[in-house]
């Protein structure tokens, strides 16, 4: 599992870690996002030039909004959330290495101050 810490995107030894632990397994990618002034709209115009790249590899948008009410301690609220599945580590892998997609990551990170990324397995029997 990636572990929080503040970044934009994951380390090239997380990337590494991922490629390793490939179990050709469907997985989900839960990403939690800050955002800086104004990169709500930055990151929404990314994620609409990001999905075309996601359907080829077989992977699939789940669910991406944003916070509009947060429970319980301000300071741990993010901005938005997005969750993919994607059908196993390579297809997520080769999708951050698509031209198509260093094209467009630069507005991903410009949008961002903060995200957070958690690797989900699905738990036995489902």
């Amino acid at each position: 599992m990636l572990r929080y810490r503040a970044l934009i995107e994951p380390s090239a030894s997380d990337l590494q870690k991922l490629r390793e632990k490939d179990d050709r397994r469907p997985f989900v990618l839960v990403q939690l996002l800050r955002f800086v002034e104004g990169g709500r709209d930055a990151y929404v115009r990314y994620s609409a030039a990001a999905l075309p790249l996601l359907r080829p590899l077989g992977a699939q948008l789940l669910y991406a909004g944003q916070c509009i009410e947060p429970l319980g301690e301000a300071s741990q609220a993010w901005d938005a959330i997005v969750v993919v599945r994607y059908p196993n580590r390579s297809a997520y892998l080769q999708m951050l290495d698509d031209p198509a997609y260093t094209a467009i990551a630069p507005q991903r990170r410009a949008a961002l101050r903060e995200a957070a990324y958690m690797i989900m397995d699905d738990w036995p029997g489902r």
